[in-house]
């Protein structure tokens, strides 16, 4: 390994960005591990998210997202993908910046779109017209995702690898990523 990850890498933005797939990526290339706080929580309540949302509601989901976000934010440095909606809170975006970096994946509409228009797994695009609740979900969540310490802009045909080395780039500039002896 030639590059050491000095704070937790919180992957944020908008629901098929790739937080998992180049979260899993990027974790791979520094040696630690890779933590999606959505799984996490799924653990926890022996449920899916979907379940979550219609059994319990939205508040309820994010109240436990924090908890388990605050949990994993304590441990050592790893990368961790949280949901969509998670940097959206003020405390977990404060923690956040307090105890770890953040890195928005600012995926255009038309690229999240291709991800996920086919996803029956996302709750909050259960409606009349799933294209505009997301182009809508984008617009309002755009400028929270904004504050976050680092920007990468996901491309189509970019591949996961490769869009994980602009990560990595992105992070060793911010300074969060220590160099190897070697230099690399």
């Amino acid at each position: 390994m030639t590059a050491r990850l000095l704070r937790t890498a919180v992957l944020v933005g908008m629901m098929g960005a790739g937080k998992t797939a180049v979260g899993t990526a990027l974790a791979a290339a520094l040696g630690v591990r890779f933590t999606d706080s959505d799984d996490e929580i799924e653990r926890a309540a022996n449920a899916t998210i979907t379940e979550i949302f219609a059994r319990d509601g939205e508040a309820f989901f994010r109240a436990r997202e924090a908890q388990v976000i605050a949990r994993l934010l304590a441990g050592p440095p790893q990368v961790l993908s949280v949901g969509g909606g998670a940097f959206l809170a003020p405390a977990t975006r404060d923690r956040i910046a307090r105890r770890a970096v953040s890195v928005w994946l600012d995926a255009d509409l038309e690229l999240l779109w291709n991800r996920v228009r086919h996803r029956r797994s996302r709750p909050l695009l259960r409606t009349a017209d799933p294209r505009e609740t997301l182009a809508r979900l984008h617009a309002e969540r755009a400028p929270v995702y904004a504050l976050a310490a680092v920007r990468v802009v996901p491309r189509a045909g970019l591949g996961i690898e490769e869009t994980a080395a602009e990560v990595l780039r992105a992070l060793q500039a911010h300074g969060d990523v220590a160099q190897g002896e070697d230099g690399a």
